[in-house]
């Protein structure tokens, strides 16, 4: 019975999921039918996205997991400091950030979130997953998961997340000149740490730059044209297509433009979404060499809808294809370089562990060379 009941009082929410699907989805036309189908067969509206639809960014979220993600302020919230994805249909760690009680308590890229406190992810939106696992400093969270062929349960305390986005910037070959930044996230507050960061090495006799995108799982999409935009001059920074292949250029702009340099582009399986547009938009236009492993792959962009019950669906309304007009999602952005490392060796280089970086040292020697 009260399964019932919770059908009939979502009715009205799943059809207006439902007609926003059907109006404003961008590559995959379903039914009305198979959507009414897949509701009435699985009793859920994110049962019924999962059914229907062959992309596990459109979901719904309830009124509490969407009031909890429009409260949360860019940039310093309280959490665990875990970046997620969905992968293999599941809540997934793209990375820990550094210095976090997610990274402290071991969690690491390609950790599957079974469960976040003892609530399934199953058929759960990226943003009700971040919303359950944000909450006060000092409160506790207990996720439950997959790792290969084990399972466990991690306990954690949640603290107040400052997140920065370039921690790290130096010179690091005073004879060469060759400058060296890391950026870990797109937010509103990325571009003005990167211009401070290459302020800094200018006036320290840069000649060259290498960009750590490594590990870095994305952020907003204007932050991302911001920094494209620093280095890009005469050519598109993204397209971004919609349901009817229109494809809209987003033009970089030539005045504040830096004077190209030799510069080499740092990405591994954690570089997603907004870090792709970065790194696809230096290496179509010869700005820079790609150097590591195969992005992660998300093309993709998602606009949020209010619903009239309080609750919010994430609805995938248009692609992105890269500046040279390459559609990645799924595949990824391959680099010009191939440098392979093992998980052991990816896990000392973000922790800062390495004693020895192969990806950062062919950088190094591919930039000795243009120089």
């Amino acid at each position: 019975m009260a399964e019932g009941e919770t059908r009939y009082e979502s009715i009205g929410t799943a059809l207006e999921v439902i007609a926003l699907v059907k109006t404003r989805h961008y590559f995959q036309p379903v039914s009305t039918f198979e959507l009414v189908k897949a509701y009435v067969t699985h009793g859920t509206i994110n049962g019924m996205l999962k059914h229907a639809l062959d992309d596990p960014y459109t979901r719904h979220m309830d009124a509490i997991a969407f009031e909890n993600m429009m409260n949360t302020t860019t940039g310093i919230y309280g959490g665990i400091g875990l970046s997620v994805g969905i992968a293999d249909d599941r809540v997934t760690v793209v990375s820990p950030i550094k210095g976090t009680p997610g990274e402290r308590a071991g969690l690491r890229r390609g950790d599957k979130i079974m469960a976040i406190d003892g609530k399934d992810t199953t058929y759960m939106t990226l943003d009700e997953a971040v919303s359950l696992m944000r909450g006060p400093e000092d409160t506790e969270l207990d996720l439950t998961i997959h790792r290969d062929e084990d399972a466990f349960e991690v306990h954690i305390i949640r603290e107040l997340i400052n997140v920065v986005s370039v921690p790290d910037y130096y010179i690091t070959d005073e004879e060469h000149g060759i400058g060296y930044i890391e950026i870990t996230n797109f937010s509103d507050r990325t571009y003005e740490e990167l211009r401070k960061a290459l302020e800094f090495l200018d006036e320290r006799g840069q000649k060259a730059l290498i960009l750590d995108l490594r590990f870095n799982p994305g952020g907003t999409l204007g932050a991302a044209l911001e920094v494209a935009n620093e280095f890009v001059s005469g050519a598109p920074l993204v397209y971004l297509e919609d349901q009817e292949g229109i494809r809209t250029p987003f033009d970089s702009m030539v005045e504040g433009t830096r004077k190209p340099m030799p510069m080499a582009v740092l990405i591994n399986g954690s570089s997603a979404s907004a870090s792709e547009i970065v790194s696809g938009a230096l290496q179509d236009n010869g700005l820079a060499t790609l150097i590591g492993t195969t992005t992660f792959g998300k093309g993709l962009v998602q606009s949020l809808y209010p619903l009239r019950d309080g609750s919010a669906l994430t609805v995938t309304e248009q692609g992105y294809l890269t500046s040279g007009g390459k559609d990645i999602n799924g595949v990824g952005i391959e680099p010009d370089i191939v440098v392979e490392v093992t998980l052991e060796e990816e896990e000392a280089i973000y922790l800062d562990e390495a004693e020895y970086d192969p990806q950062l040292d062919k950088a190094l020697e591919v930039l000795r060379a243009e120089l």
